[in-house]
């Protein structure tokens, strides 16, 4: 079932049944709109950090494979429409983006896209803030919302992966699937009462 939420919202991502990860206690997805109609993404994962396998910093770059190591990943699509969008994005601050046409049928977003990642880890609990810019993706029809999933890969030290999301479809884990699209959410450039908002700011 798709849920809309107003922002900021906290979710909690589900491990795949499939799956194991006995040094992850959960994990947990944040979404709200910044400054500039910016999406905000935040990804909280607590467990045994010792027993995973963390990328290590990198330079800020594009970097394909991401999802083959721990990723925390964000899908968007305007609703009704079969194109959507794939943000990877590693705690080594290395980064992908994707446009698709319609179901795994896609290429590279440009490469300004410039996520803005950030790291902190402390204890038992890895957190990455991501932020997306709205004009990274094109303007959808009027009042159209914005459909969301939100997933992340984690790897342990024995190389296993295990794959977390709102919703999982039937079978094995697809975070493409369309039932994985379960978070529905207003964009602030269609929205009037945001309009008259940002307007008050200036």
């Amino acid at each position: 079932m798709t849920m809309t939420y107003h922002t900021p919202y906290t979710v909690e991502l589900q491990c795949h049944p499939t799956t194991r990860a006995q040094s992850v206690r959960g994990v947990e997805a944040r979404v709200a709109w910044g400054h500039g109609r910016a999406l905000v993404l935040t990804f909280a994962l607590e467990g045994d950090l010792t027993q995973l396998r963390i990328p290590v910093p990198q330079p800020s770059r594009r970097t394909d494979g991401l999802w083959q190591h721990t990723c925390f990943e964000a899908f968007i699509r305007h609703k009704g429409e079969p194109a959507y969008y794939e943000f990877n994005f590693s705690p080594s601050g290395e980064w992908a983006a994707y446009a698709f046409r319609c179901y795994r049928d896609g290429m590279p977003l440009p490469q300004d896209l410039d996520p803005c990642i950030a790291v902190r880890s402390t204890g038992e609990r890895l957190e990455l803030d991501a932020i997306i810019r709205l004009d990274c993706l094109p303007p959808g029809q009027p009042y159209t919302r914005l459909q969301l999933a939100l997933s992340t890969v984690i790897e342990d030290k024995q190389s296993r992966l295990s794959y977390w999301a709102l919703t999982h479809p039937p079978d094995r884990p697809d975070f493409h699937h369309l039932d994985a699209f379960a978070l529905e959410l207003e964009r602030p450039d269609t929205d009037p009462m945001s309009e008259a908002t940002e307007e008050r700011k200036q």
